[in-house]
């Protein structure tokens, strides 16, 4: 069983949401940490926030290019997802935020989280 109060930790890829989903969730009470483990090669940096719950967002290339530019490269992408491949294993929960508004992602979080406590 949960504490009210779990230590949620956010990683993904650049352009994924992590920082809006982690406003959000601040928002709404939760202490929640956005980790920029995509940009380490300290392959356990999100362990390091110590979570209760580890939520990964996911995205596709497609999608980066949309939202940061059209010329990310894929190499910097595969680079950020060989980074993240860790946290991919050990998350509680893994969010396509490409197939859903933030809001949508903000209520399936909460969901989970309630299902925890």
């Amino acid at each position: 069983m949960m504490s009210t109060s779990p230590r949620i930790v956010v990683v993904g890829p650049c352009a994924s949401g992590k920082s809006t989903l982690v406003a959000r969730l601040r928002e709404h009470g939760h202490d929640a940490h956005a980790v920029a483990q995509e940009h380490s090669a300290v392959k356990d940096l999100w362990q390091r926030r110590s979570p209760d719950v580890l939520i990964a967002l996911d995205v596709s290339l497609d999608v980066v290019r949309q939202r940061r530019s059209p010329d990310w490269l894929e190499s910097v992408y595969e680079r950020q997802y060989e980074r993240l491949a860790a946290a991919y294993a050990a998350a509680d929960m893994v969010i396509d935020s490409a197939a859903y508004d933030a809001d949508q992602v903000l209520a399936m979080v909460e969901a989970f989280l309630a299902d925890l406590s």
